[in-house]
């Protein structure tokens, strides 16, 4: 996995891009994903950051979290990761795979690590061997497990963000495959999740879609998701429909 970093003007076309330069602190991978996957854009302490997984790393392809430190030139558009910061798992760091931590924005270092129940971990960028739980807590179960998805953003008094479910089985090859569908997740002040979409949706109606961006613009939402692991769009939803999804969300989930 390479990523880039894009500049779009007012109306979402892109005016700019950039291949993120990691050349300085790349090693020799030693497990087949290669990179850090799955990346959200986040800004916390006035610093850029690029937050995903990394499994190239251990023989095994252990996933952990990491933040990537950008220093982004703006007016050459270029984008070189300074620093790499592997987070272990809070308690013991025995688990195999971690991904999909979903970053809140207004709240530096702090994720959920899971939706439901939740549980809200923080990290440290100055002591990279510390993650501590700081809550773990049942408001709402949906029916069908919740995975991350996009940021936390701020809409109001609540945060909102889009999670993902999945349906993995096996193709007729035998080979692994998925049906990927969103909802839309409230959460209150306190980080407790009170509200989720009824139904889950689709953006293209792919079998493979993956929410991980979110962000208000102009009083309306911002969402970038994947499509079918070889495209990426940004749609813009109008702030009426974020407001009909938020209210369904909060009667469904009480």
């Amino acid at each position: 996995t390479a990523n880039y970093l894009c500049r779009l003007d007012s109306t979402l076309h892109m005016t700019d891009y950039t291949l993120v330069d990691t050349s300085t602190l790349d090693v020799t991978p030693l497990w087949e994903f290669v990179g850090e996957e799955d990346c959200r854009v986040v800004r916390w302490d006035g610093d850029l950051y690029l937050i995903g997984v990394r499994r190239d790393t251990t023989t095994n392809g252990q996933g952990r979290m990491e933040l990537s430190k950008i220093e982004l030139d703006k007016q050459s558009w270029t984008a070189k990761e300074i620093s790499r910061i592997r987070i272990p798992a809070p308690g013991d760091d025995a688990s195999y795979c971690e991904k999909n931590w979903v970053p809140v924005l207004d709240k530096p270092y702090h994720f959920i690590k899971w939706t439901a129940p939740t549980e809200v971990v923080r990290t440290y960028p100055d002591l990279p061997a510390r993650c501590e739980q700081v809550a773990h807590k049942t408001t709402l179960i949906p029916p069908v497990d919740q995975r991350g998805g996009s940021q936390l953003v701020r809409w109001g008094e609540n945060y909102i963000s889009i999670s993902h479910e999945v349906d993995l089985f096996k193709n007729y090859l035998g080979q692994k495959d998925g049906i990927y569908r969103h909802r839309l997740c409230v959460w209150d002040s306190e980080l407790n999740l009170i509200g989720l979409s009824r139904d889950n949706f689709s953006f293209l109606d792919a079998r493979i879609e993956f929410c991980a961006g979110a962000a208000v613009y102009e009083n309306d939402l911002l969402i970038s998701f994947g499509f079918q692991d070889n495209a990426a769009f940004v749609l813009r939803v109008p702030n009426i429909v974020v407001e009909e999804m938020i209210t369904d969300a909060l009667n469904y989930g009480h």
